[in-house]
């Protein structure tokens, strides 16, 4: 067992911005790939690993509030939390909000709503990237695509950040329940009215669709419409978010990349899947195990929670070579919005969003550098981006 295995029982915190976290997955990917820690949660760092985990679920199944009940309140309706045919059924509800001609067709808006909230700087030489463009503008999309109040997206980015950095890493802490009843009764409550207001009146939004249409012959619940809406908008807008930062950090760390990005725009797609390679948004996910299995030589007993990777699949120098090194012509193969059924349904939405975003990017400024000496914050455990971002920008116009 490697020397880190043995000093730590969880996995090290995200917080230092992988300076801590990324060499620790390295030494586990040589060391010891399927890893149990002090709570019993298996962890799987390599990349051909984590392929067979995630697609697998009548062995590794996503239903993870089989063995931690605390989370069933939030897991009913939401397709991370289920298996099919369920998972089938609930993911056919919105797939038709999600195809390549409706997300494409959101470019224009994208762009409108990206100079926007750059002008709204007022051309100001510093600011920070993730409070004026990187959360608001996937919010405000996803929150026009649910039919919920833009203006509202503060209070949505209060709500998210008491979820999102909830630091749960003992699955039988008996305080769960009650951590994630405080950190979403808010958010819940609201979205329950607006699931009443959508059945009693109907309008054209994603949420009234929730409401009308039937699965199966039965129409959805009020508590699996809440739900489905929780996670459309968290999950609509955090890696989106995740990204924008991250490529502003890569760009940063790696400065002649945007000169090649600003010479020839053909380049900013293949960047974007670089940067979600190299700094992929999730983490990690869980699945639990169905029945006894062995995976990499280790035998995991049946409802066991296991954790597959995403940054270290994405990181493992047996699937891309010098994995480390940040190249934007490689045009990886990435596990970074996951793999088989449960492949993120809102990754192509991210991907426009953030190639938008990116060339109105290119076209105002001549150059974007993180500022030095103030601190960024980065969330503490499961999503690999900074909370905060200031920057210095160089208007192109009066370049010198």
């Amino acid at each position: 067992m490697p020397k880190s295995a043995e000093l730590c029982a969880v996995p090290p915190t995200d917080e230092d911005g992988g300076a801590t976290l990324l060499p620790w997955l390295r030494e586990m990917r040589d060391e010891n790939p399927v890893w149990r820690d002090a709570y019993g949660v298996w962890h799987v760092f390599r990349y051909a690993d984590v392929a067979r985990v995630l697609p697998d679920s009548r062995v590794f199944s996503s239903d993870t509030a089989r063995v931690v009940p605390a989370t069933r309140k939030l897991s009913v309706g939401n397709l991370l939390g289920t298996d099919p045919p369920r998972h089938h059924q609930l993911r056919r509800l919105v797939g038709a909000a999600f195809s390549p001609k409706v997300v494409t067709g959101l470019a224009t808006r994208i762009a409108e709503l990206t100079h926007e909230l750059l002008d709204a700087t007022g051309g100001a030489g510093e600011l920070d990237l993730v409070a004026t463009l990187a959360y608001p503008l996937p919010v405000t999309v996803i929150a026009e695509l649910l039919g919920l109040p833009v203006a509202d997206r503060e209070l949505f980015q209060a709500w998210a950040d008491k979820l999102l950095t909830l630091d749960v890493v003992d699955p039988n802490d008996p305080e769960i329940e009650r951590k994630v009843d405080e950190a979403s009764w808010e958010l819940l409550d609201y979205l329950r009215e607006h699931c009443a207001d959508r059945r009693a009146h109907p309008r054209e939004d994603l949420i009234s669709r929730l409401t009308i249409v039937e699965a199966d012959g039965r129409r959805l619940t009020d508590e699996e419409v809440v739900n489905f809406s929780l996670l459309l908008l968290l999950a609509g807008h955090v890696t989106t978010t995740a990204l924008l930062g991250n490529f502003v950090l890569c760009i940063d760390e790696h400065p002649q990349v945007w000169e090649e990005l600003q010479a020839d725009r053909s380049l900013v797609e293949a960047t974007i899947e670089e940067v979600l390679r190299y700094r992929s948004p999730v983490t990690r996910l869980t699945r639990v195990t169905m029945a006894e299995t062995r995976l990499d030589g280790q035998v995991i007993p049946a409802d066991a929670l296991v954790a597959p990777w995403l940054l270290s699949a994405n990181r493992d120098e047996r699937e891309f070579p010098d994995p480390d090194r940040f190249d934007i012509h490689r045009f990886p193969h990435h596990a970074a919005f996951g793999h088989g059924i449960h492949f993120c349904i809102g990754q192509l939405l991210a991907r426009v969003e953030a190639r938008v975003a990116v060339g109105v990017l290119l076209d105002r400024y001549a150059r974007i550098r993180v500022i030095p000496g103030v601190p960024v914050e980065f969330f503490r455990r499961g999503f690999f981006a900074p909370r905060n971002l200031p920057v210095a920008v160089r208007p192109r116009t009066g370049e010198s």
